[in-house]
């Protein structure tokens, strides 16, 4: 009976370690700066565009403990004509929101089943805060790929997000 409980105590306990001790990939392979080098929307009949313009900028940040930031811009924006951002009005807000996708928290690699999963601590988006996303990716030397489940899209399109690490 002992060795039954032991066993279901430690089984207990490995469940609620955090996601980077379960199966991640040692964090220096994300660890450094990566560039975005496309932020593009794939839509059901295969069609692709650019989500943020043909000229996305943005930076993924990642340390070595897997705390991670990103930052998607699309360069093209509307000033807000009255200087303030608290007078905005309505168009400029919205171009303002639907412009980026910054967020921050935890990240790991699961390369077995091909995942990459962020922990969500704070984002643009609220709802995505505490929130955990999981996404295919491909890790090939300094280029990684995830993707955006249609699911998480909310209208059945795919995100697609390409990053080239930035080597001094």
């Amino acid at each position: 009976m002992k060795k039954c409980m032991s066993v279901l105590t430690l089984s207990a306990m490995f469940a609620t370690l955090p996601l980077a001790h379960a199966f991640a990939e040692p964090m220096s392979t994300l660890a450094g700066t990566w560039q975005l080098t496309a932020a593009d929307t794939l839509y059901r009949d295969g069609h692709r565009v650019h989500g943020f313009g043909d000229n996305p900028q943005g930076r993924m940040m990642v340390d070595s403990q897997g705390r991670y930031a990103i930052q998607i811009y699309r360069t093209a924006a509307t000033n807000f004509a009255s200087g303030n951002k608290a007078t905005g009005t309505p168009t400029e807000l919205r171009d303002a929101m639907l412009r980026n996708s910054v967020h921050y928290g935890q990240v790991v690699l699961d390369p077995v089943h091909h995942k990459i999963v962020f922990d969500v601590e704070r984002a643009v988006y609220p709802n995505w805060e505490g929130k955990r996303q999981v996404r295919d990716y491909t890790l090939t030397g300094d280029h990684l790929s995830y993707q955006v489940p249609a699911s998480a899209t909310g209208d059945g399109t795919i995100a697609i997000s390409e990053w080239q690490r930035i080597r001094d």
